[in-house]
């Protein structure tokens, strides 16, 4: 399976999730913001960073870039998504996901390894997970608070959207613990953790053995794996 990562200018996990990909089986394609070519990839990722030095707002720059347009055109039609962090608020800003990312609560950039919860597993990046299953993921970012209007977070809630939530601390103030959601049909899921920074052993967040594998964001890349052989 072809998987492609989008570089932005400011781009800086991009060669980690390509890494990440080929560590699950996939095959990674660079793909170049000021292109419209998606090079006929079966998922793309958006990865973390700073695109476009997060001008404006961040992501705001990024969502209007040549190649969103043909990455809103394949989501829609049911190609598998995956924004991480940076790539979450792209994805938020070209409408593809509900709700906003604002700047941390405590005004500060936050890096740690962060607990958090598996909500949805009938996405394309979650069906690999149990739910309620807990696991451990880098997070590293400065606006990462979700937020919505009351109307769209009942709906968030409501129809199961969230796919991922916090675990013993809220880093961002985001409203119910909100780490990462997902489009009605499951096939695009944004997060503000770092998958791609937890899938080897010895490298993945730095907590006591019998507490991690180490590789607790793998299986969101190998789940659009599986779930494109399954189909």
């Amino acid at each position: 399976m072809r998987i492609g990562v989008i570089t932005f200018p400011g781009s800086l996990d991009d060669r980690d999730a390509q890494r990440a990909i080929r560590l699950a089986g996939g095959e990674p394609v660079a793909l170049w913001h000021g292109e419209h070519d998606l090079k006929g990839v079966d998922a793309i990722v958006l990865p973390g960073g700073f695109s476009y030095g997060d001008y404006l707002r961040c992501g705001a720059i990024a969502a209007r870039s040549p190649i969103m347009a043909e990455v809103i055109d394949a989501a829609n039609g049911g190609m598998p998504v995956l924004g991480i962090c940076n790539g979450f608020q792209i994805l938020v800003e070209a409408h593809l996901l509900p709700g906003g990312l604002v700047r941390n609560a405590l005004g500060t950039f936050v890096c740690r390894d962060q607990n958090m919860r598996v909500e949805n597993t009938s996405t394309a990046f979650t069906n690999q997970y149990e739910a309620g299953q807990e696991i451990t993921i880098p997070l590293k970012n400065g606006e990462g608070g979700f937020l919505a209007d009351t109307e769209t977070l009942n709906r968030i809630e409501g129809e199961g959207l969230v796919v991922f939530r916090y675990l013993d601390v809220d880093p961002n103030g985001s409203l119910n613990g909100i780490a990462g959601i997902t489009n009605e049909r499951g096939n695009v899921v944004g997060l503000m953790p770092h998958p791609e920074h937890a899938v080897e052993p010895g490298f993945g967040p730095d907590m006591p053995e019998a507490m991690r594998s180490g590789t607790d964001g793998l299986a969101m890349f190998t789940s659009v794996l599986q779930g494109a052989l399954a189909r």
